[in-house]
């Protein structure tokens, strides 16, 4: 799989250099502005970051595969990197080149222990989709059932692992993680299992398959594919075909379809993180597609993150807190979460600012393509700057935030001129 990732030998040597070029870097900039006043070095220590989340994106995006992979699982992490490095991470690309079809063939017959031909009545030697680990085809059975059929490159498990540990490794040294060795640990442990979960198609089939019953009995507009068990294994997944739109074409449709969509979209992942306690966590607008009846197709279920109930309750309580603008009860609960470093350092008329921000788009009714919340936040984001450190990245959290603030954004994307209080309220009733 030349053309994905080079050999662990090479991949090792392209990670040490870029490491030890960072290295490098951040001690030029220390002996440079060795007498400079507070503000020149705040500015060159941006500017210095800036400077090294570009290098780590591009040395990661170039290298593909496993290593590939591993980056854009850290930028769903990217709340332990400072803004920066975290910025640059965050634009790692999706797609990657295709495999040869050829090592795609002896892949899925390998895996299915038959020839292509016997297994499937056509399968399409272009991919449609090509991402890091792996890529997509259509094909049809021999019952004449259109499916898609997911196929891990071969190899890509094995690297995994090692490139894993070496970007740890390079983070390590270049000091870029703002988090103490002990988080680190649980964060780099929560990325491996990620990463384990994604590389196991039997996982995501058992994933699929959860979700579709849950849905299934709440929603019948929640549509995720069936899986085919007998044409799938750890690394070739079929799935049934389930057609829908993009949301970019979803968001000329009418008004009212628009906010269907969006409702349905919020409403599914409150139940799924509030109810069900394990939920879809990666919320890239590709991984949905839209009918015009209001339909929601959710693709993709190789993230998914499991919550304790206990962390669940946690959650409920810290929201209604914010609802009651109980700044204490915040606190609390942030630090039950592991997300607050230290209490009563942060200014309490900021708190309500933020609060106000934050909850507008659930309580008001709100208009998404204006966005004035997140503009708003913009603004508080530098006024706030200087109390960063007062919280931090957490295990318990960076799952759950990153999931609403994707579906935030695709609500943007679908235009949603709605007030969804309503559903906040069922999810989360205020009165418990």
């Amino acid at each position: 799989m030349a053309k994905h990732s080079s050999s662990p030998g090479r991949r090792f040597m392209k990670l040490a250099s870029m490491t030890a070029s960072i290295a490098s870097k951040t001690m030029t900039n220390s002996i440079r502005h060795l007498t400079a006043d507070e503000e020149k070095k705040l500015e060159a220590k941006s500017k210095l970051l800036q400077d090294i989340g570009i290098q780590i994106a591009e040395t990661l995006g170039e290298m593909k595969g496993a290593v590939m992979k591993v980056g854009q699982i850290a930028s769903q992490y990217k709340d332990i990197f400072p803004p920066e490095v975290a910025k640059a991470i965050s634009k790692l690309q999706r797609q990657a080149p295709a495999m040869p079809f050829a090592a795609i063939q002896a892949q899925v017959e390998k895996e299915l222990g038959k020839p292509l031909n016997v297994l499937f009545q056509s399968f399409d030697p272009e991919p449609f989709a090509a991402a890091s680990i792996g890529q997509v085809h259509k094909a049809t059975l021999l019952s004449g059932e259109q499916v898609v059929v997911k196929v891990q490159y071969p190899g890509v498990d094995q690297a995994c692992e090692s490139d894993l540990k070496q970007v740890r490794l390079a983070l390590r040294l270049m000091g870029v993680l703002k988090v103490d060795k002990k988080l680190q640990d649980r964060l780099f442990e929560e990325i491996q299992d990620s990463l384990n979960a994604e590389l196991n198609y039997e996982i995501e089939a058992q994933n699929l398959q959860v979700f579709r019953t849950f849905h299934a009995a709440l929603d019948d507009k929640i549509i995720i594919p069936r899986v085919y068990p007998e044409y799938s294994t750890r690394r070739v997944l079929t799935l049934s075909m389930e057609r829908g739109d993009s949301i970019e074409t979803a968001s000329s449709w009418p008004l009212e379809v628009r906010n269907e969509l969006g409702r349905r979209l919020l409403t599914a992942m409150g139940q799924e993180i509030f109810f069900l306690k394990r939920f879809h966590c990666d919320p890239h607008p590709g991984n949905f597609a839209f009918r015009p009846d209001g339909s929601v197709i959710i693709y993709d279920y190789g993230g998914v993150k499991t919550l304790s109930a206990e962390i669940v309750e946690h959650f409920k309580t810290l929201v209604r807190a914010s609802r009651r603008g109980n700044i204490a009860e915040i606190e609390q609960q942030l630090d039950a979460l592991h997300a607050l470093a230290a209490k009563g350092q942060f200014p309490e008329e900021l708190y309500q600012e933020w609060l106000e921000v934050l909850l507008r788009p659930l309580t008001t009714h709100y208009d998404f393509s204006e966005n004035s919340a997140h503009h708003d936040g913009m603004l508080l984001v530098k006024r706030s700057l200087k109390y960063w450190d007062v919280f931090k990245p957490s295990p318990d959290t960076l799952m759950v935030n990153r999931t609403i603030s994707g579906h935030y954004w695709n609500l943007i994307h679908l235009k949603v001129h709605d007030n969804v209080n309503d559903i906040f309220e069922q999810l989360i009733p205020s009165d418990a």
